[in-house]
């Protein structure tokens, strides 16, 4: 954000009479927020993967548990089913972010007359 808040773009809308919270809501916000959405994306895979040590350390039954339990009696379905659940979300979260880029930022979209 202080990035963007330093371009000449945010200076020229301030040299127009916007005040400092209309330049930020209408310009600075927009552009900055696409590192945060690339930062969060697949760290929601994270926290959702993440959930493997939790529920062994806290010893709570749960879909993360039953991920290790299985790699240690070695029951190649589960670990293979898990993996490929896992290896789902990451490529639907990721689909998700590049969607958001697009809304985000115009530029980004996908130019039809490319094909």
């Amino acid at each position: 954000m202080i990035d963007v808040l330093s371009s000449d773009y945010i200076e020229l809308a301030r040299s127009k009479g916007e005040t400092r919270w209309q330049t930020v809501a209408s310009h600075a916000l927009r552009n900055s927020m696409i590192p945060i959405v690339t930062i969060i994306g697949p760290m929601a895979v994270d926290l959702m993967v993440g959930s493997l040590v939790v529920e062994n350390v806290f010893a709570i039954p749960g879909i993360g548990e039953q991920f290790v339990k299985s790699i240690t009696t070695n029951d190649y379905p589960v670990i293979m089913g898990l993996t490929i659940l896992y290896s789902l979300m990451l490529t639907v979260i990721i689909l998700i972010v590049d969607i958001l880029y697009g809304i985000i930022d115009p530029r980004i979209r996908l130019n039809e007359e490319a094909n």
